[in-house]
């Protein structure tokens, strides 16, 4: 197979390996001869198409055609623009295949927190309150991580580091405070270090605020400024959370409890053809099972948006749906910037075109789930099922924000590659076999297969015995064997 067309309807189809003018393929029982070289993963045309038209894929449209299209030529942004900077009005029309939260009786292996959330990993976190306090927080880390051995029910130190904490005020201070104390609460920490330096806006009280109740056995204060020596102070107090951890055990819980985060980098054109595709099924199963699964990334909702809102469970969330777009849209004309800024040059190189295009594909990563739920960013989920978050494409801010939402693992696709590794476990399936075998310590999951023979359901039976793996902790991800650990906090204000 040289390529694919993803829906009856699609005026282009996508190449599967580097095409040559003069090639003859052959779409709908008709013969199209390659007027000019396509790129893998790139787009031909099937038939002929007028400037000014729509272009077809994903039976939608990914924007306009700038100039005459002949079938069997290249097209890309040399000859596609995109529609995705128009505001637009939408109605809400049900989508009735729409899959709903269900039950099972099927349990996972899990850490019950007392605030009746659930982890996949009991770490020891050590996470400043201002970057002030990076260096020493470090130290202390490595000083716990020398003392303390792993074990089954211990998965070892983690240090995070991060840039804000001072100079900041109003709203930008509070997500900040928001966002780490959310990442205080991840259930997949047994037991909190929060370093403060003491002088800093986002001292200890200004971060409690947003804290709210929590279990004083399992988050401990250390305030630089206020010890003689913060090192030794700092090793106590991770030895009385350490002491703590070891209490936990591993334990047989109801899926109902599971939060999953469904997040992408680095897409290419086979994106929402295998990676996404094969996660969306995914996504449909833990939610029939009762789990919760989130996803985030907004700019790259646009063009494919009215998909998602009529998948709304009622009208509320529709226009809380309709809502999110519209805040995004003030917030890039608050800055003078476009939303089609977004696909960036890697994915243009892969195959993407427009911002439409990228979130066709993107999408394709919630199956056909019905949205529960809205957040903020920076909010926690309430409901089970599909729920969407507030948050940009960047993957550290959007990542943090979905676990900050509660989520215990990140299922993450990529065709371009990553290394990069966020506030947990984070599962990384390969767009293409390309990648996967050329970065065997990043990838976790070669989804290319699917278009080398492959069936897409044997590739959604072996992936979800693989993340039930990663959940049980049969299965440590190439982030956590890598030791890849960071968190991003988003800004919008001032620097003091």
């Amino acid at each position: 197979m040289k390529f694919i067309k993803i829906h009856d309807q699609d005026m282009v189809a996508v190449a599967l390996t580097n095409l040559s003018a003069g090639e003859i393929v052959s779409s709908d029982n008709k013969e199209i001869i390659l007027l000019e070289d396509i790129p893998n993963a790139h787009k031909i045309a099937l038939i002929d198409i007028t400037k000014g038209e729509q272009i077809i894929k994903y039976g939608n449209s990914i924007g306009t055609a700038t100039s005459n299209i002949k079938a069997g030529q290249w097209v890309h942004d040399h000859n596609v623009e995109t529609n995705a900077n128009k505001r637009k009005e939408y109605t809400y029309h049900f989508n009735s295949d729409s899959i709903f939260p269900g039950t099972t009786t099927e349990t996972f292996m899990g850490y019950e927190r007392a605030d009746g959330n659930a982890g996949v990993r009991n770490h020891l976190a050590i996470i400043p309150t201002v970057f002030c306090a990076n260096g020493p927080l470090n130290r202390i880390a490595d000083l716990a991580r020398a003392k303390y051995q792993e074990t089954s029910n211990f998965d070892g130190v983690l240090a995070f580091n991060h840039p804000n904490g001072c100079a900041q005020t109003g709203k930008d201070l509070d997500m900040t405070s928001k966002i780490i104390s959310g990442i205080i609460k991840s259930p997949n920490f047994g037991g909190v270090l929060v370093v403060s330096l003491g002088c800093e806006v986002n001292d200890v009280l200004h971060l409690k605020k947003f804290l709210g109740d929590y279990d004083e056995s399992k988050v401990k204060f250390l305030v630089l400024q206020d010890v003689d020596d913060e090192f030794s102070e700092g090793l106590v107090l991770c030895d009385e959370l350490y002491k703590e951890i070891e209490k936990d055990i591993r334990q047989p819980l109801n899926f109902d409890k599971l939060h999953i985060a469904l997040n992408c980098g680095g897409s290419d054109g086979l994106s929402g053809i295998t990676a996404n595709k094969i996660v969306g099924g995914i996504a449909e199963i833990f939610v029939k099972k009762g789990a919760t699964v989130n996803m985030t990334e907004v700019p790259e909702m646009f063009g494919a948006e009215h998909l998602l809102m009529n998948r709304a469970v009622n009208k509320e969330v529709f226009q809380d749906t309709v809502n999110m777009i519209n805040d995004y849209i003030d917030y890039f004309e608050r800055y003078g910037e476009r939303v089609s800024d977004n696909p960036s040059q890697g994915n243009k190189a892969g195959g993407l075109s427009t911002l439409e295009e990228k979130s066709l594909g993107c999408i394709q990563k919630g199956g056909q789930c019905a949205i529960m739920e809205v957040l903020k960013h920076g909010e926690r989920a309430t409901k089970n099922g599909y729920i969407l978050i507030s948050g940009p494409g960047n993957d550290i801010i959007g990542i943090t924000g979905q676990i900050v939402a509660g989520a215990v693992l990140t299922i993450f696709t990529t065709g371009r590659g990553t290394p990069a590794g966020y506030a947990g476990p984070l599962f990384k399936l390969s767009t293409n076999s390309a990648l996967a075998n050329k970065k065997p310590g990043w990838i976790d999951f070669n989804a290319g297969r699917l278009v080398e023979g492959a069936l897409a359901d044997d590739l959604i039976t072996e992936l979800y015995g693989s993340i039930v793996d990663t959940i049980n902790g049969e299965y440590l991800t190439k982030n956590e064997s890598n030791g890849y650990y960071q968190f991003g906090i988003m800004r919008d204000g001032v620097n003091l």
